[in-house]
């Protein structure tokens, strides 16, 4: 999964041939096919992965207890960190969604809009609140938040001058 996913970061999923990954990955063909049916099967898990991670995180934050602020503030932090810790992921993700068989594609669409509304919640509730103001749509914040996120892998760089936290 490792040498896939940097190879995929890298080269892009069209780009990668199987063998390419098997080599790096110091394994057999036969040995990868134990465990992937195919190359999609690895894209799949990469997207599975990631979608895994986010939301667990992002429950997490949104069930502690504390001020609404301070847990918006966390989850927040958190995504870009994570972004920043999985770019190759992250990559992927955001520019591999049209490999994807039609099927998983409504599957991870479904999944991120689960995410994206768990997250909109959270502002919702600080609207109502009065902590955050209410006169920006919390749809709108979310959208803006997660375009600036999910543009990371296009302009962040681990040896740049800006740290990912």
């Amino acid at each position: 999964m490792a040498e896939a996913t940097r190879l995929f970061a890298d080269k892009g999923f069209e780009s990668t041939s199987v063998q390419e990954i098997v080599a790096a990955a110091g394994v057999t063909k036969g040995a990868m096919y134990h465990y992937f049916d195919s190359k999609d099967d690895l894209l799949r898990e990469i997207y599975a992965r990631v979608l895994r991670m986010q939301i667990e995180r992002l429950d997490r934050f949104a069930d502690a207890p504390g001020p609404v602020a301070d847990r918006v503030h966390a989850a927040a932090v958190d995504v870009i960190a994570t972004t920043v810790e999985n770019l190759d992921d992250s990559k992927i993700f955001f520019r591999s969604m049209h490999q994807l068989a039609p099927e998983t594609q409504k599957a991870v669409r479904a999944e991120r809009r689960r995410y994206h509304e768990r997250f909109r919640d959270l502002l919702v509730e600080g609207q109502r609140s009065k902590v955050f103001r209410d006169d920006v749509p919390a749809d709108l914040v979310v959208d803006f938040f997660f375009g600036s996120v999910h543009h990371l892998g296009t302009w962040y760089h681990t040896d740049g001058r800006l740290s990912g936290t």
